[in-house]
C-alpha cells in the first residue's frame, strides 16, 4: 500500500480523477475549484474513469472510488455510512462540498489578499465570514441537489397545505446550478457518445459552473464584504431620520444591504425595531425609497408603499402627495415595493408619510 502511494505521488502528482459517464454539477465544480483556485493543481491533468487501477494511480480523486480520506486526497461521498457535513450546516456533502471544506478557506483567503492593498490587514474573521457565506450561499445547493435533499422540509410542506404539499405557481426554467451543468451531458440520441466527446462536454460544464463560482467569489470579496461597514454606519445612524429606527439612509451611494441589515437587526435584538424603508441615490442623482422584504428572497415587503400611490408617476403622483410631500415625485411601482423622488427631502417625506399610513 505504501509503495502504491509512493508511486502515485511520484508519477501522477498533478493528476485529478473523477468518474466518466453522466456528470453532475458537484464534480464539475470540484475539478474547477482545484485547477483554477489551488496553486498546486494549476497544471493538473484530468482523467475521467471508473477503473480502480487508474484511480489508484491518481493523486486526487473526486466523486468516485468510494473513499473519503483527505490525507490521501480522496473525496467521494457515495459510500455507505457517509454523513459528513460542512461545520454548522445540516446538509450532507457532495464532492463539491468536500473539496470546498478542505480547500475553500484557502481559496477565499487568496482572493481577499489579492484584492487588499499592501497597507491593509486581512482580518481572519473576514476570511471565516466569507468562507461560511460562500458555502451557505452557493456550494450547499449543489450538495443538496446531488444528495437528493429538498430545499423544504416535506413534513412542513404537507402540513402547510392540508397534507397535499405546495405546488409551484410557475416553472423556474430549470436554471438551477445543477440543471445548468446537466445540459452539457449528451442527449439520448446524440451521435457523438464516445469518451472523447464526453470529456469535452465535461470540461465545458466545469468551466461553466466555474464561471458562476468565480463570479460569486468576486462579488463576495469585492462587493459584499466592503458593503458591511457602510450598512453598519447607516444602521447606527437610523435615529437621525426616525425615532423608531425604521429608515435606513445611504447618503452617498447604495450598496448590497439586505444580508447585512438582517444580520445587524438580529444582533441588535427585537427591542431595536425593524427597518421598513431604505433610501439611497440612484445613478441619475434622484432618490429611491425601497421597502425591506419580509425575508431575504421574498417579494413580500414588510410595509409596502401605500396602495393609493402605486402605479402613478410624475405630476399625477405629485397631485396625490401634494399635502405631505414636496413636488418632484418620480414614480411608485405598481406592486408598492419601491418609489422615487427627485430630491432627498422628497424621498424622506414619502417614506415618513408611508410609515404613518
Amino acid at each position: 500500500m505504501a509503495d502504491q502511494a509512493a508511486k502515485r505521488l511520484k508519477t501522477d502528482t498533478l493528476s485529478i480523477a473523477t468518474h466518466n459517464g453522466h456528470f453532475h454539477a458537484d464534480e464539475a465544480l470540484a475539478v474547477h475549484m482545484l485547477r483554477r483556485h489551488v496553486p498546486e493543481y494549476a497544471t493538473a491533468s484530468l482523467t475521467r474513469t471508473r477503473d480502480p487501477a487508474k484511480l489508484a494511480e491518481s493523486h486526487t480523486v473526486v466523486d468516485v472510488g468510494g473513499e473519503y480520506d483527505a490525507a490521501k486526497n480522496r473525496y467521494d461521498h457515495h459510500q455507505r455510512g457517509f454523513t459528513t457535513t460542512f461545520p454548522g450546516r445540516p446538509t450532507k456533502l457532495s464532492s463539491a462540498g468536500l473539496v470546498y471544506m478542505h480547500f475553500g478557506r484557502g481559496i477565499v483567503e487568496r482572493a481577499v489578499k489579492e484584492k487588499a492593498t499592501a497597507s491593509e490587514t486581512v482580518a481572519e474573521s473576514d476570511i471565516d465570514l466569507l468562507y461560511n457565506k460562500l458555502y451557505a450561499g452557493f456550494i450547499e445547493a449543489l450538495d443538496a441537489h446531488d444528495n437528493g435533499i429538498d430545499a423544504y422540509d416535506p413534513d412542513q410542506l404537507a402540513a402547510a397545505n392540508g397534507g397535499a404539499g405546495i405546488e409551484k405557481r410557475f416553472a423556474d426554467g430549470s436554471f438551477t446550478l445543477g440543471a445548468v451543468v446537466g445540459r452539457y451531458n449528451a442527449q439520448w440520441n446524440d451521435a457523438d457518445q464516445d469518451q472523447a466527446s464526453e470529456d469535452i462536454r465535461f470540461e465545458n460544464a466545469s468551466a461553466r459552473i466555474g464561471e458562476e463560482f468565480d463570479r460569486e467569489l468576486h462579488y463576495l470579496v469585492s462587493g459584499w464584504l466592503p458593503a458591511r461597514s457602510i450598512v453598519k454606519a447607516a444602521f447606527d445612524a437610523r435615529a437621525e431620520y426616525d425615532d423608531e429606527g425604521r429608515l435606513l439612509v445611504f447618503r452617498d451611494q447604495s450598496c448590497p444591504w439586505k444580508d447585512h441589515l438582517y444580520t445587524l437587526e438580529g444582533e441588535a435584538g427585537e427591542g431595536s425595531g425593524k427597518v421598513m424603508y431604505v433610501l439611497y441615490p440612484d445613478k441619475e442623482e434622484r432618490w429611491r425609497v425601497q421597502c425591506v422584504p419580509a425575508a431575504k428572497d421574498s417579494f413580500v415587503s414588510r410595509k409596502p408603499l401605500p396602495e393609493a400611490w402605486r402605479g402613478h408617476r410624475d405630476d399625477a403622483l405629485d397631485k396625490i402627495l401634494e399635502d405631505s410631500v414636496v413636488p418632484g415625485a418620480v414614480f411608485i411601482h405598481a406592486s408598492g415595493f419601491i418609489g422615487g423622488h427627485r430630491t432627498f427631502e422628497g424621498a424622506l417625506q414619502m417614506a415618513k408619510k408611508s410609515l404613518e399610513l
